[in-house]
């Protein structure tokens, strides 16, 4: 055998011989997701990333993750799967300001489901807190659980039920989202 071809099968071999890296994180605007995420006993894979802007300021990446990824957003908030939307923020945004947004959210995206869902939106309010750059909110749904919602790695409370999960993923992936591109990114 050449020495060349030789050398290409040695490679070859030493390749396969090495564990391969764990998928690689996605990148927007300078923040970083990985490419799954666990829940419960689910892991879930990173559907796509937005960008929420706010006139010309840049105020967080959200990332959506699902068991079965889709750009059917209709069928995702229909669907009785694990899902995550995990936004980290690229300023301070105050408990004030992001219960103004997500009452308008609800307000464009899910009036009827959040009339119904008014004390657990309520327990949502309550949980939010003041938003630091850098920081990580989580609103994780698990079927039979409800929608766990964790600053960082650690979850601040539980809200039960499927109703709740559908009325709080409309907010980005209803008819009236804070933004097409940030709806669009998530929808991979």
């Amino acid at each position: 055998m050449k020495r060349s071809t030789l050398l290409v099968l040695a490679a070859a071999a030493l390749a396969a011989a090495i564990p391969s890296r764990p998928a690689a994180a996605k990148d927007l605007a300078g923040v970083t997701m990985p490419e799954t995420m666990s829940v419960g006993d689910k892991t879930l894979k990173l559907n796509g990333l937005g960008l929420r802007k706010k006139v010309m300021f840049k105020v967080y990446v959200g990332g959506l993750y699902l068991e079965t990824p889709s750009k059917d957003a209709a069928a995702i908030l229909a669907s009785d799967q694990a899902k995550v939307v995990r936004l980290t923020f690229m300023r301070d945004v105050a408990k004030a300001k992001m219960k103004d947004a997500f009452e308008e959210g609800f307000e464009a995206n899910a009036k009827e489901k959040a009339a119904a869902q008014k004390a657990a939106i309520e327990k949502l309010y309550s949980l939010i807190p003041d938003m630091k750059d850098g920081q990580s909110l989580s609103f994780s749904y698990l079927p039979g659980k409800g929608t766990t919602i964790a600053l960082g790695e650690k979850a601040l409370g539980v809200i039960e039920g499927r109703e709740f999960a559908e009325a709080l993923f409309a907010l980005w992936l209803g008819p009236k989202p804070p933004s097409e591109d940030l709806k669009n990114g998530m929808l991979g």
